[in-house]
């Protein structure tokens, strides 16, 4: 300790205390983000992106047509049947806002734990805005409408169609928009909680939606703790 830290403890000195103060947080962050790392790679996980796709593959063909509504009932319809108490129920779960990246959506969640989620996601209007950068893969199924995914680093879009495979790694960042009638189904792994920054910030600063985030939080809680019971996190 300096003499300056000697003479005044409580006052605040940057050149002795002040660097170990952010030396203990950098290395807090530093075993934290080491900790988490470890804990995914030795996961067991529920579900799997190539499987969850292929659902949604199999209903889309089989309800081709019929709009994403019908879609997606036969996309829960198999998840329950393949997943059962890891789906949340009708009761439990239902359609709500989302306000992230300037861009304006909604979801309706069927699965999330710690590691995972499943949702179906879309839009009834025009939107766009930033992707994001999470801790997380993401990978999305179009059922309807046309996604554009605007990646950090090229200097052209890729379009996406009903039937295509959308990939958000770990880390990446993207500039995306959706045209009206945009719907998909979506899986998440990763250290899910730390998607919610995103996703909810916009209530707080933007929006100022906070009935929403506390209805989002609801759903995400019952799903968590009902996946905790289940010795799954």
């Amino acid at each position: 300790m300096c003499r300056m830290c000697i003479r005044n403890p409580l006052a605040f000195c940057c050149c002795c205390c002040g660097w170990k103060k952010a030396a203990v947080v950098v290395l807090s962050l530093a075993l934290l983000v080491a900790g988490a790392q470890l804990w995914i790679k030795g996961k067991q996980f529920v579900f799997d992106a190539e499987e969850i796709s292929a659902i949604t593959i199999r209903a889309l063909e089989s309800s081709r047509g019929s709009g994403h509504d019908v879609t997606f009932s036969l996309v829960e319809k198999e998840l329950r049947s393949r997943y059962g108490r890891h789906i949340l129920l009708p009761s439990q779960t239902e359609w709500l806002f989302i306000n992230a990246g300037g861009w304006m959506g909604a979801f309706y969640l069927l699965h999330a734990s710690l590691s995972e989620y499943v949702l179906f996601f879309g839009t009834a209007v025009d939107t766009s805005g930033h992707s994001g950068r999470y801790w997380a893969n993401i990978s999305d199924t179009i059922v309807s409408g046309t996604f554009r995914q605007w990646k950090e680093g090229t200097t052209d879009f890729v379009m996406y169609t009903p039937g295509d495979l959308v990939l958000h790694n770990i880390g990446e960042a993207a500039a995306i928009q959706w045209t009206a009638g945009t719907w998909m189904v979506e899986y998440g792994r990763g250290v899910v909680p730390s998607t919610l920054v995103f996703a909810l910030a916009d209530n707080v600063f933007g929006t100022t939606d906070l009935y929403l985030m506390l209805k989002t939080l609801k759903v995400y809680g019952i799903s968590v703790l009902q996946e905790i019971l289940m010795g799954n996190t």
